[in-house]
């Protein structure tokens, strides 16, 4: 008996096998997604008009050139505001429902045609833009949703397709992708909009998208059990290790960081209209709030093993209070340099992902070396971590616009 129980483990590869190769799969995915949503980001810096005057009777032909190749809009900074931040509604919009219809419905279905709508909106949105800025800002929301379905319906994957023992490792490579596609964006965007044209930028990366969903739809089944390419031991090596998740539960922290979500930002400038509170005032608080109450509530975690509608609770009630921040930190960059919020949001979005990189290998290290109190001292160090930085950002947040941020009048003689 011992022996059938160890004979699939050496039969089945590892880092070979075909659940990684998925797994590199929905890697990509997300790196195309993250570079769709980053890149318009850095491409405003050329889409809008400089202080240069246009129309001139003497323009000359190759700015008329440069023109057909990089248009120029007049888009205010507020409407450059609402464009940027016009993914993310969609984005947070659809989490519940994907939450909840990912373990219901095709897996497959729904992350390959949110692929497909997202690599499509890609490449209208230079046509958009031509149109005019309600086209654009209605694309980059539905963009936004669509993004949102591939990030968390592809979790329900895992459901299927990992083993207990091997879901760190399949997360994190997946997972990396939302970090390694800012890194694209931020390296080859410049060059494109020099070489060959902002528009192009969208081209490229929503044509890359398309040729990944046809991919998606070939190579991905929802189960192993019906997939005809996996070797059979693979298959009775995944089948066999898993057991169900419920997938409404695993929405409900969704839902109530949503509501947290919507009511903070109404208290928040409920605050700062009724001056009770000032701008820094309100940012420090809700950031404190949004690093705070999470670790609170995350300590008592390790504790309620025994309770699992305790745990539950627990856990919304960590997602819930963490959306504090959306009237803090998350918005404070808008307070200091409004100018460059787009590429400030993009880079402290980098750093995040890199953070939660790096803590999925140290939680593996962790469990490695200690599995009997591997949990408590994760969740321990994850606190620490949330105070330290709640500790620094009090000390150096401001709210008030930066010298380097601010608009300079150049005169000409």
């Amino acid at each position: 008996m011992q022996m059938d129980n160890q004979l699939p483990r050496k039969k089945v590869p590892g880092f070979c096998s075909f659940r990684y190769g998925l797994s590199f799969l929905v890697h990509c995915c997300n790196v195309i997604t993250t570079a769709q949503r980053a890149c318009l980001n850095l491409t405003m810096v050329v889409m809008v008009n400089s202080t240069d005057p246009h129309g001139l009777p003497n323009t000359s032909t190759k700015k008329l050139l440069d023109n057909i190749k990089n248009p120029v809009y007049n888009w205010s900074p507020d409407i450059q505001g609402i464009i940027l931040s016009s993914t993310f509604y969609g984005f947070v919009i659809i989490q519940v429902p994907v939450g909840y219809f990912s373990g219901i419905y095709s897996t497959k279905k729904m992350i390959g045609f949110a692929l497909c709508l997202s690599s499509v909106l890609s490449l209208l949105i230079p046509p958009a833009a031509g149109i005019g800025v309600a086209w654009v800002i209605v694309c980059r929301a539905v963009q936004g949703a669509a993004q949102g379905i591939v990030g968390t319906a592809q979790f329900e994957i895992y459901v299927k397709w990992a083993p207990p023992l091997e879901r760190g490792r399949l997360t994190s490579m997946s997972t990396s992708g939302f970090l390694l596609g800012p890194f694209i964006v931020l390296l080859v965007t410049g060059v494109i909009c020099e070489s060959l044209g902002w528009p192009m930028v969208f081209y490229i990366f929503g044509a890359c998208g398309c040729a990944l969903c046809l991919l998606w739809f070939i190579v991905f089944y929802d189960d192993p059990k019906d997939h005809p390419c996996i070797s059979i031991s693979e298959k009775e090596y995944i089948t066999s290790s898993l057991v169900q998740q419920n997938g409404f539960l695993s929405s409900l922290p969704y839902l109530f960081a949503w509501i947290c979500g919507n009511l903070v930002g109404q208290l928040s400038d409920f605050f700062l209209t009724r001056n009770i509170l000032s701008v820094i005032a309100v940012r420090k608080l809700f950031t404190a709030a949004g690093f705070l109450l999470p670790a609170i509530f995350g300590v008592c975690l390790p504790y309620l093993s025994s309770s699992f509608y305790g745990i539950v609770i627990f856990l919304i009630l960590v997602s819930a209070t963490g959306s504090f921040c959306l009237g803090g930190v998350l918005i404070n960059g808008l307070d200091i340099a409004p100018r460059y919020f787009g590429f400030i949001k993009a880079c402290s979005t980098l750093s995040g992902m890199l953070g939660g990189l790096i803590a999925s290998t140290l939680t593996g290290l962790i469990l490695r070396q200690d599995p009997e109190s591997a949990w408590f001292k994760t969740f321990i160090l994850i606190k620490k971590i949330n105070v330290t930085g709640l500790i620094f950002y009090l000390i150096v947040a401001k709210a008030e616009i930066q010298d380097w941020a601010k608009e300079r009048q150049h005169t000409r003689l």
